[in-house]
């Protein structure tokens, strides 16, 4: 993926190695490890998870000077490019792109959700139109879960994005509602039709930047599809506890989300992601 050296966004708050103060919400054992791990990739809701999080004054702050600053140049890139595609697409249809803000976090974060780990994963909170984003999950992605390449710390970004796109098209609204309705399993169905849009719209960003701008070869798509298949509910459900439950699905699985990515790749339409109303996923 070309990036360097390419424009960058303004929307980045650093807080890396800044504690976050107040109350801190424990929570510990196997079960908050299956949790975490299940939906510690990819759109997890931090008000939803366990954290696990030092209780207050046991974190400390880390040397600013040991910190990437090269991982910020990347994500400003990226952000820069969901900011040019989403604001041409939304003027399209007549509508204000409101760019997100992404802040940038390392072990925990304090934010409209509430506090969260990095355990949790990348995630977008409807609060304050925020993606958090601890690139230390980068490692984890490439490392624990043979997910390497730039393209794929890119995919991350651009499914977070995809949710705020959904907030501002009021379905995280619509979904948000069905909460208090739906049995945990019913409610389930809809979380991963949710997930599955955002991949479907980080496809339709790829398409255009790739359209646009000409920074991805084919590699960086593999690079991407891999990302999303090991990242699926099937894989990390097998890896955390030995087995899958296909009932407990809240993303999809990694084929299912390959293939809605690939569907925005390949079309770059808005209105070919309505993953509420598939009749298949």
């Amino acid at each position: 993926m070309r990036w360097k050296g390419r424009e960058q966004s303004d929307n980045i708050e650093d807080r890396r190695g800044m504690a976050p103060a107040g109350k801190v919400i424990g929570g510990g054992g196997l079960f908050t490890l299956v949790i975490a791990l299940v939906v510690m990739f990819l759109g997890g809701d931090p008000a939803q998870v366990v954290s696990q999080l030092p209780q207050p004054g046991q974190a400390t702050n880390l040397d600013q000077s040991k910190l990437d600053p090269e991982a910020k140049e990347f994500v400003s890139v990226v952000l820069k490019d969901t900011e040019d595609v989403w604001t041409k697409l939304f003027a399209e249809k007549g509508l204000q792109y409101q760019k997100p803000k992404l802040v940038l976090f390392s072990g925990q974060v304090e934010s409209a959700c509430g506090f969260a780990s990095s355990a949790v994963g990348p995630f977008y909170c409807p609060g304050d139109n925020q993606v958090y984003l601890d690139t230390a999950f980068y490692d984890d992605l490439a490392n624990r879960f043979g997910a390497p390449g730039e393209f794929a710390k890119a995919y991350v970004i651009a499914h977070e994005v995809g949710h705020h796109v959904q907030n501002l098209l009021g379905t995280s609204d619509q979904v948000d509602a069905l909460r208090k309705r739906l049995s945990q399993s019913d409610f389930n169905k809809v979380s991963v039709r949710m997930e599955l849009q955002a991949d479907f719209f980080a496809g339709v960003w790829a398409h255009h930047t790739q359209k646009v701008k000409n920074v991805l070869n084919e590699q960086d798509i593999r690079d991407g599809l891999r990302a999303a298949e090991r990242i699926g509910d099937d894989n990390l459900q097998m890896q955390a506890q030995g087995h899958v439950v296909p009932e407990s699905f809240t993303h999809g699985s990694g084929e299912q989300r390959m293939r809605w990515f690939m569907r925005g790749f390949r079309t770059g339409d808005m209105t070919q992601g309505d993953t509420f109303n598939a009749t298949e996923l």
